[in-house]
């Protein structure tokens, strides 16, 4: 995690002392699992707890829940182009799904925190467009290749896996054979 690079447009700054980056890191992950078990409004000192800080230590890094969503929000799209990045060198279709199957993680993480953030604050249309502007060239590569089909955008795409992977299953596997059965719909024929 320690790699991504958080914009400085989200306010939100990573500790320069190894120590303190770590405590960062470690409580933006605990905050992303709790948050998507239990909700926006979960324990901070649960959080921190899993984090293995103190309380004193989240309040350091992250003063207000509203500052600690924005960051672990930030911190999942900051993720998604981690892995557009490292994907970029694998055959177009392994590419895009390779992408995909992160922004179907993020789905589960997103739908936690949304209800919670500030919707004035803009963090969310910007991670919105960081969001398409990661994947949007891997769409781009694999429909130019033959591999996807060409009357898609990046904002069909990710409205589609977003409806298809945000559903409750009874089990986890349903769901991914189901998000696969949407997936398979983007190939070309």
């Amino acid at each position: 995690m320690s790699d991504v690079v958080i914009p400085e447009w989200t306010g939100v700054r990573r500790p320069a002392r190894a120590d303190a980056r770590r405590n960062f890191d470690a409580l933006l992950e605990a905050a992303r699992d709790v948050f998507a078990e239990r909700g926006f409004d979960a324990s901070l000192e649960e959080i921190a707890r899993r984090a293995g800080v103190g309380i004193g230590t989240l309040y350091r890094n992250f003063p207000t829940r509203d500052q600690l969503l924005e960051a672990v929000y930030v911190n999942e799209i900051e993720a998604l182009v981690r892995v557009a990045r490292e994907a970029s060198d694998l055959e177009p279709w392994e590419s895009f799904t390779t992408w995909l199957d992160r922004f179907v993680a993020y789905v589960g993480t997103k739908k936690a925190l949304i209800d919670g953030l500030n919707r004035e604050s803009g963090v969310l249309d910007a991670c919105r467009v960081v969001m398409y502007e990661a994947g949007r060239p891997l769409l781009e590569r694999a429909q130019t290749a033959g591999a996807v089909r060409t009357d898609v955008g990046i904002e069909d795409v990710v409205r589609m896996v977003a409806g298809v992977a945000g559903v409750a299953y009874p089990e986890p596997d349903q769901r991914d054979r189901v998000v696969g059965i949407a997936v398979d719909g983007l190939r070309a024929r």
